[in-house]
């Protein structure tokens, strides 16, 4: 692209110039969701100014919700936010589906443990071995949160290899005869997420990301799944459903 103009002493600061110019771009769709920008280098030929000034324009950008900067990647023009629906049954995949995305869970960890707060949820005893899962969410190739999922490990043994397989907590579940289960209650808050929660969502540790801490129940009512999920604020809008 040509050499673009920036107005020097004109009151208005040259990276706010160059913002706006770049906003206007994106409105206008020159460049679409999704897509990359072009890299600093270029983007500092075509204003004639230096990186750290594009560097300044793109942080202001990305405050207003226009782009997100992957470290190692690039800049891309953010996309419009998944309705992400919580209520008596949620599940990964058919969220997502209902949008015309395919999306499916990788398990990145999986190890057994004693975690007394997380037994009593459960319904276990204290010193009953838990199998904690972690995964990440994706929608399409991308990101979108960070779960650790707490199951009975002596119910369900192996079943982190199932969610290797089948890639969906529901389709690894039904290998051990539960065809269906619920919700039976889930608690909602903002927090700032650690280094490597961040570092897998591919965004700031100092952005905050939705948590949503749940509580699956089979058929009979009986615990099942405890789920602590971290999901990025600037990809995912949770919207909660009526009770059936």
């Amino acid at each position: 692209m040509a050499e673009q103009e920036v107005e020097r002493g004109s009151g208005v600061a040259v990276w706010r110039q160059i913002g706006e110019a770049l906003a206007h771009d994106i409105r206008t769709k020159l460049y679409g969701p999704g897509e990359q920008l072009p890299p600093e280098p270029e983007l500092a030929a075509r204003f004639a100014v230096n990186r750290h000034t594009i560097r300044r324009a793109m942080g202001e950008l990305e405050q207003n919700g226009l782009v997100r900067i992957e470290q190692g990647r690039g800049t891309f023009v953010q996309e419009h936010a998944i309705d992400y629906a919580i209520g008596r049954r949620t599940r990964f995949s058919q969220n997502l589906a209902s949008q015309g995305m395919r999306g499916h869970n990788e398990v990145m960890e999986a190890q057994t443990l004693r975690a007394p707060d997380i037994a009593r949820h459960l319904g276990l005893a204290r010193s009953a071995s838990i199998l904690r899962v972690q995964t990440v969410g994706k929608a399409e190739e991308r990101t979108i949160d960070v779960a650790e999922h707490y199951f009975d490990a002596g119910r369900f043994d192996g079943l982190d290899e199932q969610m290797r397989t089948t890639k969906s907590i529901s389709r690894a579940l039904g290998h051990y005869g539960i065809a269906d289960y619920t919700r039976k209650w889930t608690r909602i808050t903002a927090t700032l997420p650690s280094a490597p929660v961040a570092r897998l969502l591919n965004q700031p540790k100092t952005r905050p990301v939705l948590q949503v801490e749940s509580l699956n129940v089979d058929l009979d009512g009986q615990p099942l799944h405890y789920s602590l999920v971290r999901f990025a604020g600037d990809w995912v809008q949770l919207t909660v459903a009526d009770p059936d």
